[in-house]
């Protein structure tokens, strides 16, 4: 299996001082999703984590929604010359009775590290059926304190391990309500490092993910939005800016948008009801 980091040698410059070093990079190698034994779609993304990635994507796709829909995945020799594992290509096989959509079976695209919806012909094609709507679940609605949103982004930051060593990767974290970090994930695709948190919640059988927080390292691209949706979860906060598409998806669904996440300011697009704001300025 690829590794997640590799070493190159690169001349660097500091100060008109010019000297030869290693260097550690964030490994990208292809990976081709199967379903159910036909090709479906190939991304760019960092190894590790495979059979999360995918089923977290299928879970996009609209493929799959609990536990119970993935009969197993597994990995398939590649197109080597003396025919050893690559490790590049996964096999998603459904249990019974689970219904392939059309879409699905048709689109067979690739996808590269910073676009995962790459090939959807039209918004109406990438507005895949929920199979949950995004509420807070059983209990009192949640409610945030815009200063516990501010804290996440440094505890993302901290969690990333990889991230410190290459420079190179987008995050994708899953937090409580109360800011409890449950799981993150890093990837070269930011869609990919999404698809990996949605995917080990599949596998674990913690979907719908109400209650929860994404937080990602990037922008919020109606893809994530999109995710977002798909997984059950209410609130999606981005470092940076939001699409325009994801805002319209955020405020049709009832999913809360918050993006430019930088210390104690951030930006309210959608689902401000889920926000103690403390103003009546701000509630307007």
């Amino acid at each position: 299996m690829g590794r997640v980091t590799e070493r190159r040698k690169v001349i660097r410059i500091r100060d008109g001082a010019v000297s030869t070093r290693p260097d550690t990079l964030v490994a990208e190698e292809p990976l081709e999703i199967r379903l159910n034994g036909k090709p479906l779609a190939i991304t760019m993304r960092t190894p590790g984590d495979d059979f999360a990635l995918a089923a977290g994507f299928l879970v996009s796709e609209g493929v799959l929604a609990e536990q119970g829909d993935l009969q197993n995945i597994v990995y398939c020799a590649g197109a080597t010359a003396d025919g050893s594992n690559t490790y590049n290509v996964v096999d998603v096989r459904t249990s019974a009775g689970v219904v392939i959509p059309d879409i699905t079976l048709e689109r067979n695209v690739y996808t590269t590290s910073s676009c995962g919806l790459c090939g959807k012909a039209s918004l109406d094609a990438v507005r895949t059926t929920a199979r949950w709507p995004i509420d807070d679940g059983e209990g009192t609605p949640v409610r945030l304190d815009p200063d516990l949103l501010a804290g996440l982004p440094d505890r993302l930051r901290a969690a990333q391990r990889v991230f410190d060593r290459t420079g190179g990767l987008h995050a994708a974290a899953l937090f409580t309500e109360d800011g409890e970090l449950l799981d993150i994930r890093e990837d070269v695709g930011r869609h990919n490092a999404v698809d990996k948190l949605v995917g080990r919640a599949l596998q674990h059988g913690n979907l719908p993910l109400s209650r929860t927080i994404l937080l990602v390292s990037g922008r919020a691209s109606f893809e994530l939005a999109q995710k977002a949706v798909m997984a059950g979860i209410p609130v999606l906060a981005a470092v940076s800016a939001p699409s325009s598409l994801a805002v319209d998806l955020a405020a049709e669904t009832g999913l809360t948008l918050v993006g430019f996440l930088r210390g104690s300011s951030m930006n309210v697009y959608a689902g401000e009801h889920r926000l103690a704001l403390r103003t009546a300025a701000a509630q307007a």
